[in-house]
């Protein structure tokens, strides 16, 4: 995986050089995506652009998103990087400036960087061999801006650090009112006697690609309940199954959460009929 996108140039990553007075460096002002592929295919390709024109809109980043021109930077970087199974990273910053200034500097280029990475196989509906998390849970103390994909995650990685100190994969995340918002890095769904629930967007949360898949795919083409609500801590904790969903984890089950079994402590039925129905129709958006 040695070969950059940047700012038109593919080079290897040892090269590639951008400046410390880079705003994305200096203050974390960017967007950023990342999209799966395997063996060549790519996974939501054009809601994930989609969200990061609406990012870069959100932050007032003068670039219009060409989603052919970026498609061809995905296959380019897949073909140059070995088409296997690999994650697709897009950074957009607002630039490099001659100064730093917290106020918006103007005539400057957006900095673009790209990336490829290895990633798993993708997942299979098979509870056996499901990747199972076991998360903690803590009162959500990041920026009310979370619907932004914002490369500024800082408060993203010390709730996902809180998880990960403690030995669990996820932290799950909640506002002052006791509403579940989201996990560090993942949207959260619950199920509850068959009824599957998921928190509906607002400010608090990421508006995640595999979120919007899975209720799409759930609703065109299952019978299952999807309801998108307030879920309160106690639906939570009182829940038959929790899922996590991510472009890395696709829909992944968690079976303990703060040291407690989730339901009976194993893979849910729910899930695996939601996981068949999300590899049949992944590469379809």
């Amino acid at each position: 995986m040695s070969i950059v996108y940047l700012n038109g140039d593919y080079l290897p990553m040892s090269e590639a050089r951008i400046s410390p007075m880079d705003r994305g460096f200096l203050f974390g002002d960017g967007i950023y995506e990342v999209v799966p592929s395997y063996a060549g295919k790519l996974v939501g390709f054009g809601p994930h652009m989609q969200r990061m024109q609406q990012g870069l809109d959100a932050i007032e980043i003068k670039l219009r998103v060409d989603e052919a021109q970026w498609r061809g930077v995905a296959e380019e970087l897949m073909t140059r990087n070995g088409k296997g199974n690999l994650g697709i990273y897009f950074h957009v910053s607002r630039g490099a400036d001659t100064r730093r200034n917290h106020a918006y500097p103007e005539n400057i280029a957006p900095t673009l960087y790209g990336f490829a990475f290895e990633i798993p196989p993708a997942p299979v509906a098979d509870k056996a061999a499901a990747s199972c998390y076991r998360v903690s849970t803590a009162e959500d103390l990041r920026w009310r801006r979370c619907n932004i994909k914002s490369t500024a995650l800082l408060g993203n990685v010390m709730h996902y650090q809180h998880g990960h100190s403690r030995g669990h994969g996820e932290t799950i995340l909640y506002n002052e009112a006791g509403e579940l918002t989201e996990a560090a890095a993942c949207n959260v769904f619950v199920v509850k006697d068959g009824a599957v629930a998921t928190p509906e967007l607002d400010n608090q949360k990421l508006p995640g690609i595999t979120r919007l898949m899975l209720l799409d795919i759930l609703r065109r083409h299952s019978d299952i309940p999807v309801q998108e609500r307030v879920v309160t801590m106690a639906e939570v904790h009182a829940a038959d199954e929790i899922w996590l969903t991510s472009s890395s984890k696709e829909v992944a089950p968690v079976i303990e959460i703060d040291g407690q079994p989730v339901g009976d402590g194993g893979v849910g039925d729910v899930w695996l009929a939601a996981e068949t129905l999300f590899a049949q129709h992944r590469y379809d958006y």
